[in-house]
């Protein structure tokens, strides 16, 4: 009779010991802050460099997950103040004047004026593929690596790189189907305040 009662009890331990011990490991994932901002507001030098069109940019970009983010030149100082809206439900763009738009890239019609957009997107719903200490400039960093599909079904990878400090980004890279086609450079980032006023 003892030998079956111990067989349970036995159980319950190891069941108890293995539920204590995988919270104790669990790190916080750094993408939370961004899947739960009500948005942000950052400012990044956007960089395009493929097939040989090179287009550089000062950008600010108000973003909001799931509704209109406004995107606006900064410099170079010939197009300052130009504004484009994007909706990210289809990545549709809609430019005042056309002289912000860089066109599209690749397969995926990824146009450099999403750059920041994407790279938040990705941030908040992408696959994390891979996360990894590495320093950016002297700066500790954590590096992800996040997939997502495009709209026509190719591999659209955003490489982010958050201040260990803060979380906040120094860096982004977007690349379609292997080759890296947009930079950022990040030289301001805000989150919204989150709480909701009565």
């Amino acid at each position: 009779m003892r030998r079956w009662l111990c067989v349970p009890m036995m159980t319950l331990c190891l069941l108890a010991a293995s539920c204590g011990g995988g919270g104790q490991e669990t790190a916080a994932d750094p993408r939370l802050p961004y899947q739960e901002m009500a948005g942000c507001a950052m400012e990044a030098a956007v960089t395009c460099e493929q097939s040989g069109l090179e287009w550089q940019a000062l950008l600010r970009c108000d973003y909001v997950p799931g509704g209109e983010s406004t995107v606006e030149v900064l410099e170079p100082e010939r197009i300052a103040g130009v504004r484009a809206v994007l909706r990210e439900e289809d990545w549709s763009l809609e430019y005042e004047d056309l002289c912000l738009d860089a066109g599209t890239l690749s397969s995926e019609a990824v146009s450099p004026a999403a750059c920041l957009p994407r790279l938040m997107s990705a941030l908040r719903d992408g696959w994390l593929l891979e996360e990894n200490e590495e320093d950016w400039q002297e700066t500790p960093c954590l590096r992800l690596c996040l997939d997502q599909t495009g709209t026509e079904g190719g591999k659209i990878l955003s490489t982010v790189w958050l201040r260990q400090s803060d979380g906040i980004p120094l860096r982004g890279e977007i690349a379609v189907d292997g080759e890296i086609i947009l930079t950022a450079e990040f030289t301001d980032f805000t989150f919204y305040d989150t709480i909701n006023e009565p």
